[in-house]
């Protein structure tokens, strides 16, 4: 199976077949409106502003299996992001990451590549992350909001970034598969 080979739903319900975004870098995000890493929304918006015109596609997955930090329904989560953070790019319908509920893309994504560690930064998250995973290190689960795939244009999942990676630190990535 490729990430082509899956639909997702947009805010609004619809269906949205993953092959529309053939041929385009996708960063790929499940995000939240009340966490302590939503301002990442700012960087995201300025990588997609950045590099939109030359392929990049954000596709954000707001999720509220993490500390219950993304309240709201999809068009309150979808307005929030617009008047704090003006973004632009695509946003989806609410969704699990994890669990029996999980969607198949956000499977297939940690099929693909899993749970590397966390970086200095992210040491702050384990005490939190052990308590609802104490095996964390040997599952590709998400661990927390903010986690952030990288697709090439050929529907390749090159890299995984934890939520304490910025999106800044990951526009050099991008640049390479523009």
């Amino acid at each position: 199976m490729s990430i082509y080979d899956y639909t997702v739903k947009d805010r609004k319900g619809n269906d949205v077949p993953m092959s529309n975004f053939k041929g385009k870098v996708l960063l790929i995000v499940n995000t939240a409106t009340g966490c302590g890493f939503t301002p990442q929304y700012e960087g995201i918006e300025k990588l997609y502003e950045k590099y939109h015109e030359q392929g990049l596609e954000v596709l954000d997955f707001p999720c509220n299996q993490f500390g219950n930090q993304a309240p709201g329904n999809d068009e309150e989560i979808h307005e929030f992001c617009t008047f704090k953070y003006n973004t632009q790019f695509d946003q989806f319908k609410k969704i699990d990451v994890n669990g029996i509920n999980q969607d198949p893309v956000w499977a297939y994504l940690k099929s693909q590549k899993g749970f590397e560690g966390f970086d200095l930064k992210g040491k702050i998250l384990i005490p939190i992350v052990k308590k609802m995973d104490p095996d964390y290190k040997n599952s590709s689960d998400i661990k927390w909001n903010f986690t952030k795939f990288l697709v090439d244009r050929e529907g390749n999942v090159v890299e995984r970034f934890e939520s304490t990676i910025a999106p800044e630190k990951i526009e050099e990535r991008i640049k390479e598969l523009i």
